[in-house]
């Protein structure tokens, strides 16, 4: 009987595993940083990000987090109730608003004083697309962004 059990169960984890869904990543791309109103010790920025949905199927999302690393240091974070729907092959760009502390500005400026340009500086976005148990997808995209005045961003 327990044999019977065991192979029960190991028959319904494959079957659990063929109901998943076969997808690929989305793509996500940093394209902007711009400047919001700030408030006390604390700035604020809007994140945009152009996703791409390179799937047969389209993507329904109910929210997105995101966390922005730059020169190896934590920067900013964000959450947003946004809903959305990215038809299949597909883009849309999102806007995040994000929040980056005092703290992290110091932190930041130390870590800069190291470095002699602020121009190419590393930075990793991590995040989520919220989409119910089987539909969250997370990403995270790597890259170079320019702090030196004359560059847009």
């Amino acid at each position: 009987m327990r044999k019977f059990i065991a192979l029960t169960l190991v028959l319904l984890n494959l079957g659990a595993c063929a109901l998943l869904p076969d997808r690929d990543p989305v793509a996500i791309n940093l394209v902007g940083i711009e400047p919001l109103p700030s408030e006390d010790m604390e700035m604020r920025f809007a994140v945009k990000l152009r996703l791409q949905n390179p799937n047969e199927k389209s993507i329904d999302y109910n929210g997105v987090a995101l966390d922005l690393e730059v020169n190896g240091h934590p920067l900013a974070s964000g959450v947003s109730d946004q809903r959305g729907h990215i038809g299949r092959y597909s883009e849309q760009l999102l806007v995040i608003p994000v929040s980056v502390s005092a703290f992290s500005v110091l932190r930041q400026t130390l870590g800069l004083s190291q470095t002699q340009s602020l121009d190419k500086l590393p930075y990793v976005l991590r995040g989520k697309l919220a989409g119910g148990v089987f539909g969250t997808q997370r990403f995270v995209e790597r890259g170079q962004i320019s702090l030196s005045p004359s560059s847009n961003w």
